[in-house]
């Protein structure tokens, strides 16, 4: 039996082309998050008016290329279907003339930046249980672990391990839904 025919995920086949489109599709609204790996900002869809998450792909301090842990984000995301984790909607670019201003003699090469475009989220667990006088009742524990598991069997199932399980990874919108985020 092949792995999609037991519902597994091959992570060699390389993923079909598609046309790419550029980050002016979507409006920055304003910088949700930030870590190593970048900036992470609410937009939305210039066209369609729909809220998503644009996650920038920190490029200028790699000397080897692209970041690895990028290409396993893009590689896992564009493989996992299920509703405890995050959905990449696609991968967009911007244009080097966009950021000009960032071009020096050392970063000569600079090809412009990288953008995930992610489903958005209200809320990462972290935000949410560091909030003065909020507790979250017995039945809204066991719901988000509930949902946990499910995203982590489906991951598992699937030969995927996350490796970065916190509350920060953990991502709640405003209807209780829990999904695993940060795949890096």
């Amino acid at each position: 039996m092949t792995a999609a025919e037991l519902g597994q995920l091959n992570l060699e086949e390389p993923p079909s082309p598609r046309p790419t489109r550029t980050v002016d599709c979507f409006q920055k609204l304003q910088q949700i998050g930030e870590g190593t790996y970048g900036q992470v900002y609410m937009a939305k869809e210039v066209k369609t008016g729909q809220i998503v998450a644009l996650k920038k792909i920190r490029t200028e301090n790699e000397k080897e290329g692209f970041p690895i842990t990028a290409i396993r984000e893009i590689k896992i995301l564009s493989k996992l279907q299920h509703e405890n984790v995050i959905k990449l909607k696609e991968v967009v670019t911007s244009q080097a003339e966009e950021h000009s201003d960032e071009l020096s003699a050392e970063n000569s090469n600079y090809n412009g930046s990288v953008y995930l475009v992610l489903e958005y989220m209200d809320h990462d667990l972290t935000g949410l249980s560091d909030r003065p006088g909020l507790r979250f009742t017995v039945p809204q524990i066991k719901c988000y672990m509930k949902q946990l598991l499910s995203g982590l069997h489906y991951c598992h199932a699937n030969e995927v391990l996350h490796r970065d399980i916190k509350g920060a990874n953990l991502l709640v919108d405003n209807n209780g839904s829990l999904k695993l985020a940060d795949f890096g």
